[in-house]
């Protein structure tokens, strides 16, 4: 099966001719990388079919082009926190001759995801999520904690794909395209043991999926309590309805949410300083926009930035990032699908007011696919403190960064190789796990002699 996985992506993606499908051009191409390996389905419908939000006045964005209005209840500005991160000084990474060992920790069922109980004893292994729909602990043998095998159909880019606990412990978010291929937010109680009640499931998000391919999928709370939700634009390839700008559509998108069901009996509140609330027909759960597939983001824990790995369309792979200090991507649109990577893309969608990835590389031996990461916090070992981790899912590779002031990358360091990266995890002391579709979690751990 797995086997299966693999030659879909790397011959209906990492193996297309980059002659058909070139910066600046708007024909449709071949199959599109994908995270997971694509799917050849159908569109299932145009239409953006998430729950409508509101519109409360703030200070307004232009939108890009003209959308639908909303209703979902605008939170007070007092209840959202500032995303300006830890005011910190964080060490610089030594990354010249810097060796890591990867340890194979335990082998499951297409991992995907990692995620920490806030709070939780140091002890206590993170969460493990399987695409097939499965939670369990880190720890080969542990008990389900969760099954969500009967609301999901895995297959090409879909599944069970990513999952949060709140700031306070108390629920887990988990995102996943069910058999219609629609993307969910469910949320979930917990106790405070780390026992997830699987009957406790509320809907927070439905939105339509047009096409079985890029559905996003990550789920991470930010510095500021907020749930921040990635969708990819749809699907197909070349983003074809051209949603990536248009702002009244929540694909494309990072989203910015509380997911806590609202005093007026709501699935989740807009915070009051989203940039697009109180613009005419804009969706005001957006944050950002100009996303083509935003698969694995993460803020760093020591600055509050945000650092997104967004998959290329036949050409080039992206890094985006967004400094707290500016407003941690409020506003910002990263130019799909004006640009892919630094390159003219589609010449009807508008070359101005987009924002530059930090690091871009082209197909080839490099890889087809970025897999973001996580910039490194944790204490085994200090030279990698403060280089972001990241890797490609088609070549395997992962590498290291060292960003400048602005978040800016220079250079890459290669660290090691992982068949079928699909993702990366991070456990309560910061370090690092590297996750491969054919099973194994591999911990980064400090190179020998």
């Amino acid at each position: 099966m797995l086997a299966v996985l693999a030659v879909a992506l790397l011959g209906a993606s990492c193996g297309t001719d980059p002659a058909n499908v070139t910066a600046g051009t708007s024909a449709a191409g071949p199959a599109t990388t994908g995270q997971i390996p694509p799917s050849t389905v159908p569109a299932v419908s145009a239409s953006d079919g998430s729950i409508p939000p509101t519109s409360t006045p703030v200070a307004s964005i232009p939108p890009v082009s003209a959308p639908a209005g909303s209703d979902a209840p605008v939170a007070s500005a007092a209840s959202v926190p500032s995303t300006t991160g830890v005011a910190t000084t964080p060490p610089e990474p030594q990354l010249d001759g810097l060796t890591v060992q990867l340890t194979v920790i335990g082998k499951f069922d297409e991992p995907i995801a990692v995620a920490v109980r806030p709070g939780a004893p140091a002890s206590e292994p993170p969460y493990l999520l399987q695409r097939g729909g499965v939670i369990r602990r880190l720890a080969e043998g542990d008990d389900v904690a969760l099954d969500l095998s009967d609301r999901t159909a895995p297959g090409g880019e879909r599944g069970v794909l990513g999952m949060a606990f709140a700031p306070d412990a108390a629920h887990l978010y988990v995102n996943y395209t069910d058999a219609d291929g629609r993307t969910h937010v469910d949320e979930f109680a917990v106790d405070a043991l780390g026992a997830i009640d699987g009957g406790s499931r509320r809907e927070v998000l439905t939105v339509k999926q047009p096409y079985a391919n890029h559905n996003g999928g990550d789920l991470v709370f930010g510095p500021d309590g907020m749930l921040y939700i990635g969708l990819g634009d749809g699907g197909d390839a070349n983003d074809p309805q051209r949603r990536a700008l248009d702002v009244s559509t929540l694909l494309g998108k990072m989203l910015r949410i509380d997911p806590r069901e609202s005093p007026d009996g709501m699935p989740y509140s807009v915070p009051a300083d989203n940039p697009y609330v109180g613009v005419d027909g804009a969706r005001s759960e957006i944050w950002s926009i100009g996303l083509r597939n935003p698969w694995r983001y993460s803020f760093d824990r020591a600055t509050g930035d945000l650092w997104i790995g967004d998959v290329g369309q036949g050409q080039w792979e992206e890094i985006d990032v967004a400094l707290a200090a500016d407003g941690g991507g409020r506003g910002v649109s990263y130019g799909w699908s004006a640009f892919e990577g630094t390159h003219r893309f589609n010449d009807d969608q508008p070359a101005d007011g987009q924002t530059s990835p930090v690091w871009e590389y082209e197909h080839g031996d490099a890889g087809c696919s970025v897999t973001g990461g996580y910039v490194y916090r944790g204490s085994a070992i200090p030279a990698l403190v403060g280089a972001y981790v990241f890797g490609d899912y088609c070549s395997g590779r992962i590498w290291a960064a060292d960003p400048g002031p602005a978040g800016e990358i220079a250079d890459v360091h290669e660290l090691g190789k992982v068949g079928d990266l699909a993702s990366f995890g991070e456990d309560a002391g910061g370090e690092l796990y590297a996750l491969s579709l054919r099973g194994e979690v591999s911990r980064l751990d400090p190179g020998q002699g």
